[in-house]
């Protein structure tokens, strides 16, 4: 009998797919007050992929992603002015500039533009409304009053470096709860996965393909799910 696939194992949750809470025991969030910070300290956080910042407004403490170029000591201005790592509404940050960590919702404390290396642009302002263009050169829709942060996210060399040893690969892997390393599906037998000994490599050596059936249960649900091209022409 096989094992359950790995799309199953993923869904049940267990420990081996679960993030660490330790990885992400720094929350990060904006300060409703406004003022100017100071930058405590510098982070290395396992769960993200920049240094965090440990901010210091008045008597509050606060985490953000760290801008590139910043240091200890620099002061952040939060409601008010220009520089980077500056924390302003969308619709006090001047056009053409590169922001991050940016709030999908007034108060939520950032959802977009989060890993290393990372900034959106803003594009154009309304009565209401803030266009950026992301990374993507995808445009999108934010409220004006929705913060972000001014600059580029730091660590955008991270990948630059080469890991060189499969241990090292291990441990960034495990530090947020990915499998890691993962066995391919065709690599497998042909009882422990529906691609297994090769099966949907090739459709023309009896392979079954990689599209499998609107009724097919979880176990065997894997591949191209609800393709939008099936190799069947229209009109035949």
């Amino acid at each position: 009998m096989g094992k359950r696939i790995i799309s199953q194992a993923r869904g049940h949750g267990s420990l081996t797919y679960r993030v660490r809470k330790k990885a992400f025991i720094h929350k990060i969030m904006y300060p409703r007050a406004v003022g100017e910070g100071k930058v405590i300290k510098l982070i290395h956080s396992a769960g993200h992929s920049a240094p965090l910042a440990k901010i210091k407004l008045n008597e509050e403490m606060f985490y953000n992603l760290a801008h590139n170029g910043m240091y200890e000591g620099q002061k952040v201005n939060i409601g008010k002015g220009s520089e980077f790592g500056s924390i302003l509404a969308l619709k006090d940050i001047p056009t053409k500039t590169s922001v991050f960590n940016i709030e999908s919702r007034p108060g939520d404390g950032g959802k977009f533009i989060r890993s290393a290396g990372g900034s959106a642009m803003v594009l154009r302002k309304s009565k209401d409304e803030v266009t950026l263009v992301m990374p993507s050169k995808k445009e999108k829709i934010f409220n004006s009053n929705c913060k972000a942060t001014i600059g580029r996210i730091a660590g955008s060399g991270r990948k630059d470096k080469p890991i060189v040893k499969a241990g090292k690969q291990y441990y960034i892997k495990k530090a947020k709860s990915k499998l890691w390393p993962r066995t391919s599906a065709v690599a497998m037998n042909a009882v422990d996965h529906p691609f297994g000994s090769g099966r949907g490599k090739n459709l023309t050596h009896g392979g079954i393909g990689k599209i499998p059936k609107r009724n097919a249960p979880p176990g065997a649900k894997v591949g191209s799910i609800r393709a939008s091209r099936t190799g069947k022409r229209k009109g035949k």
